[in-house]
């Protein structure tokens, strides 16, 4: 079901990854497929008490998702557990999707708390976008890691 705007409403999850070349082209296409309104929510890590580095992230990310999108995106910050902070936007709004976008199986903590599948009960599409190992998620200096 689309916005009352005719838009798809698409809420995509990330955090370090939340700019690399697998999510933005995820937004590009679903931009291709018709209208969409985008948000981005960044589930806080648990060492950053006071979302500052989870801010950091948005600041760095939405205007390259935006770009990719052509046009706005929200920007949200969430709780530390993910399912928890979903819960929370869609609570908050309507949605028509989401993605998740992670860091690759080896090292993702989402992944193996098997995120996709916890949110999947949900009852949404969810599309799962995963790093590729060469690229570089974000990093609070707004440069990639290295």
């Amino acid at each position: 079901m689309a916005h009352a705007s005719g838009a798809r409403s698409v809420l995509i999850v990330a955090n370090r990854t939340a700019a690399t070349p697998g999510l933005l082209e995820a937004v590009r296409r679903r931009t291709a497929e018709g209208p969409c309104r985008f948000a981005l929510l960044v589930p806080r890590a648990y060492w950053d008490g006071d979302t500052e580095e989870s801010g950091v992230t948005l600041e760095l990310a939405i205007p390259l998702i935006e770009e990719a999108a052509g046009g706005r995106v929200d920007g949200l910050i969430g709780d530390e557990d993910p399912v928890r902070a979903v819960e929370t936007a869609l609570s908050q709004r309507h949605y028509d999707e989401i993605i998740v976008s992670t860091l690759p199986a080896r090292v993702s903590r989402w992944l193996h708390m098997d995120l996709p599948a916890r949110l999947h009960r949900i009852g949404l599409p969810i599309t799962v976008v995963t790093a590729k190992e060469a690229d570089r998620p974000l990093a609070p200096s707004g440069k990639p890691r290295v």
